[in-house]
């Protein structure tokens, strides 16, 4: 089913466009950096993430969505050391050893391998049932979250997409520098009208 032609969808045609161009073939993994609104990711960033495999799909792509806030650790393993401070936020909130097993590394699998998209609801602070997925040779995960471009994760991505409008938490962005790193910059500050970013030097 074609989208209709607004230019928030236009933009993001353009987006695929690119990402299909610079990815391999095979199963494709897009982070898109939704920034930090105070302890999880920006409902813009989740809002960006959505529409872009609503766009895969236009496409012909089979894809997939997961949030890295599906993927937290407990609370009481980050307060272990005492009351969780903004860097220790950074160090301790996710579970990326959970990440990679269940979601990351069984959906490059391909073939037949179960993937599972969601491992823990933090709102609830207790791990979620398994719920496995499989997906075609061809099929896209748009993943979104905060800290995607943190130095121990960006190898895991075959695109990422910063959105150079959202609040980034300092510990984050003094460790990471995730606008060096971002393979698009996309300035969602107007919705309605996301368009690309300059890189900065």
């Amino acid at each position: 089913m074609m989208l209709p032609p607004t230019p928030r969808v236009l933009f993001l045609r353009q987006l695929v466009g690119a990402i299909r161009r610079d990815a391999s073939a095979g199963r494709v993994v897009v982070a898109v950096d939704s920034g930090s609104g105070g302890g999880g990711a920006t409902s813009g960033g989740v809002a960006f993430a959505d529409d872009l495999a609503v766009v895969f799909r236009e496409a012909g792509v089979g894809s997939f969505r997961a949030s890295l806030g599906s993927f937290h650790n407990s609370r009481a393993f980050r307060s272990r050391l005492g009351p969780e401070t903004p860097e220790a936020y950074y160090r301790d909130a996710y579970d990326y050893v959970a990440l990679r097993r269940v979601l990351l590394d069984p959906f490059r699998l391909g073939g037949s391998a179960g993937f599972q998209t969601a491992a823990f609801d933090v709102v609830r602070d207790q791990a979620v049932e398994a719920r496995w997925l499989t997906a075609g040779q061809d099929a896209v995960l748009v993943i979104d979250g905060e800290f995607p471009l943190r130095p121990s994760l960006r190898r895991e991505w075959n695109a990422s997409v910063l959105l150079v409008d959202a609040p980034q938490a300092a510990a984050y962005v003094e460790d990471a520098h995730p606008a060096e790193f971002a393979s698009y910059l996309v300035d969602d500050s107007e919705p309605s009208h996301p368009r690309w970013a300059p890189r900065e030097g």
